[in-house]
C-alpha cells in the first residue's frame, strides 16, 4: 500500500502541496515567529511555498496573520523575508 503523502495549503497562493514542499511558519507557545525547519516544533504553524512571491501574498492577504491567529509586527515579517531569502538561495 502506497503511503499517504500529507498536504497543506499554501497561505500565500492557495494550492495544495506535499508538506515536505512547502515551509513552516510556527508561532510558538510563547507567541514567537519564526521559520521551522523540521516541521516538528511544537506550535501553531501555517505553510508557504518556499518563495517570495508567496511571502508576500500571504503578508499582504493577512493570510498569515490569520493562520498563525495573531497579528505579526512589521519588524519580524522583515525577518521573515530575510530568512526565506536565505532558504531559497541555500537550496538552489
Amino acid at each position: 500500500m502506497a503511503k499517504k503523502i500529507p498536504l497543506r495549503v499554501c497561505t500565500g497562493c492557495g494550492l495544495s502541496k506535499p508538506k515536505k514542499e512547502l515551509i513552516r511558519v510556527l508561532r510558538s507557545p510563547e507567541d514567537e515567529i519564526g521559520i521551522d525547519i523540521t516541521g516538528k516544533k511544537n506550535g501553531r504553524g501555517a505553510y508557504i511555498c518556499p518563495s517570495n512571491d508567496c511571502l508576500q501574498k500571504a503578508i499582504s492577504s493577512k493570510g498569515l496573520e490569520r493562520s498563525l491567529k495573531m497579528s505579526i509586527p512589521k519588524d519580524i515579517l522583515d525577518t521573515l523575508v530575510k530568512e526565506l531569502i536565505g532558504l531559497e538561495s541555500s537550496t538552489k
